[in-house]
């Protein structure tokens, strides 16, 4: 089976526009142009010119589109565009008459359905009746509100044995769009910038952070599992060490609507192992079959992998917060003040008490900062932590993460250490850091973190440890595209 394509959505409010967008894509596979969007529709100008295959689009309001104009208006529109030699042309199930589906030119035609709502019951049998229409491809669309919503959807294209694209909307459908190869499609959407349907990534992630064209169906499958899992930039980290190791492998956001969902996906898919994040650390502890002794200190897990049919489970939080404050010099007999009460906090405290140093937990909630103090063989401090009570201090608290980068946990005239650390990681320096840095203190940032428990995971995946920068590099990349937009 040859690779899927990659069709790359091009939509704009006037022709000179469409048409401008539509060449700066000289690398797409093929390109949709969403006439829908357009004031003035122009079937000829819109193929006029065109140097990749293109799939002309109208789609209307009741289908999620844009088109508010006649139906008879904009199947017309459909229609020209046939006649006008279109490599492909989409129309509506619903909007679709057998005099369309039988003229000239029906092995161009896509019938599509688009499901806003979920997956509907009765999926199968509409794609065959799609199919019985005669046209070309039959494209499917359904809205994932969990992992296991894009289950119905394997193999589908290969019962019908024809062109078929599959995809499910959403977070938690991006499985579908990166290994359309293994769901059998003839080709997946990606946005040429800004997405035009839920969950819709832009043609520069697919093939830069993803690698979309090198995606095969025997391709090994990881993941980031969490919810909300979009913000992350592991995926943009552990698919840049998987191309400097020379791996068939990919690594995908996997947005789980709970931890049950997740194992039933992961078991569908043959998925190999997840990095876990919130709010499955705890749900990963007791589930798997064997774990580390990381793990039981702090009875969380954020690192699987699958061995025998089973889930194997390690810690990787607390060498990867360690391995920053080594190159410092270690922490054995400094006294340590950690800010907050959370999962974070309860992973930081358990590792420096293990190296030597003297805890404080400093949070907002007493009850809370008891719970994880008796955990880690921590004390606790009333909040703030006071002036000449640490050497170093450990913000475990998401405070003055993006967008909210003018915000830090602690007033700058209480920063009298020796070094503060960050685990914030976007921005990179924080305010809390900037402000630290200020008053002479030194400074660790959350990204040294987040790249050394990284790079523990994709040692412990595949036997190899990445080049030091790869994963460093790719983060500051990707942190750079989100806080762009």
């Amino acid at each position: 089976m040859a690779h899927p394509r990659l069709c790359v959505t091009v939509a704009a409010r006037t022709m000179a526009d469409l048409r401008a967008r539509r060449d700066a894509l000289p690398g797409a596979d093929l390109v949709e142009l969403r006439l829908d969007t357009v004031d003035r529709p122009d079937v000829d100008g819109a193929l006029a010119g065109r140097r990749s295959p293109v799939m002309v689009t109208c789609r209307p309001t009741w289908e999620g589109g844009f088109f508010q104009g006649p139906e008879d208006e904009r199947l017309a529109i459909l229609e020209r565009a046939l006649e006008s030699g279109a490599e492909f042309v989409d129309v509506e199930w619903k909007a679709l008459t057998p005099a369309f589906a039988g003229g000239a030119g029906r092995e161009r035609l896509v019938v599509s359905m688009h499901d806003f709502d979920g997956v509907p019951a009765d999926l199968q049998s509409r794609v065959q009746e799609m199919g019985a229409t005669g046209a070309g491809t039959v494209k499917v669309a359904v809205m994932a509100h969990r992992l296991s919503d894009c289950l119905p959807l394997l193999g589908m294209a290969k019962r019908r044995g024809a062109p078929t694209s599959v995809l499910a909307m959403g977070e938690s459908g991006v499985a579908t769009r990166v290994l359309a190869a293994r769901f059998g499609s003839c080709w997946t959407y990606a946005a040429e910038d800004a997405a035009v349907a839920p969950g819709q990534l832009t043609a520069r992630r697919m093939e830069h952070e993803f690698g979309f064209s090198r995606v095969g169906a025997e391709t090994a499958f990881y993941g980031v599992l969490g919810k909300p899992v979009s913000h992350s930039v592991s995926p943009a980290m552990h698919n840049a060490a998987f191309r400097a190791l020379d791996l068939d492998a990919v690594y995908l956001p996997l947005a789980a609507e709970s931890y049950e969902d997740f194992l039933g996906f992961a078991e569908a898919m043959g998925l190999k192992g997840a990095s876990v994040t919130a709010p499955f650390k705890v749900d990963a502890f007791n589930h798997a079959r064997t774990i580390d002794s990381e793990s039981r200190r702090t009875e969380a897990i954020n690192t699987l992998r699958r061995c025998d049919g089973q889930w194997e489970g390690i810690n990787t939080d607390l060498a990867g917060f360690m391995a920053p404050l080594e190159r410092h010099g270690g922490v054995a007999g400094a006294r340590v003040s950690v800010v907050g009460a959370g999962g974070a906090a309860r992973a930081v405290a358990v590792a420096l008490g293990a190296a030597g140093a003297t805890v404080t937990l400093c949070a907002r909630r007493a009850d809370r900062a008891e719970a994880v103090a008796r955990l880690a063989g921590a004390r606790v401090a009333p909040w703030p932590p006071a002036p000449g009570s640490w050497d170093i201090l450990v913000n475990a608290t998401p405070v003055g993460t993006y967008p909210h980068v003018d915000q830090s946990p602690l007033p700058a005239s209480s920063l009298d250490g020796g070094l503060v650390y960050d685990l914030v990681y976007n921005p990179p320096r924080t305010r809390l850091l900037a402000d630290a840095a200020a008053h002479g203190c030194r400074t660790i940032g959350g990204l040294d973190m987040l790249v050394a428990q990284a790079q523990a995971q994709c040692a412990w995946w595949t036997g190899v440890r990445p080049p030091d920068r790869t994963m460093r590099d790719a983060a500051v990349a990707r942190l750079h595209e989100i806080n762009s937009v």
